[in-house]
């Protein structure tokens, strides 16, 4: 049996809405919301662009990121981002992202 990998990760949108998640299978979660299949803040908000990930070994490592995240200012998130993509690239459109 393989490692098990989780994810955090910070989706947006055309106007810079922030979203931040958790998941165990990162490329479906993206589909999801790229197609509007969740229903609530991320379908209301058209949020279907990746712009930070960060993968985790351990469930409660990556929650606890998440959680860390969350709480931050949005000036903090920003400076996430941007410290990995400048330029909010969608990296979900981007070979090997993983």
């Amino acid at each position: 049996m393989g490692s098990k990998s989780y994810w955090v990760y910070i989706m947006t949108n055309h106007s810079r809405t922030l979203y931040v998640g958790v998941t165990n299978d990162v490329y479906r979660r993206v589909a999801e919301h790229q197609t509007g299949t969740q229903k609530g803040f991320t379908a209301k908000y058209k949020i279907d662009q990746l712009v930070y990930f960060e993968r985790y070994p351990d469930v409660d490592r990556a929650i606890a990121r998440e959680k860390q995240i969350k709480g931050w200012t949005r000036r903090k998130k920003i400076e996430l981002i941007e410290s990995r993509n400048p330029e909010w690239e969608d990296l979900s459109g981007v070979r090997g992202w993983t």
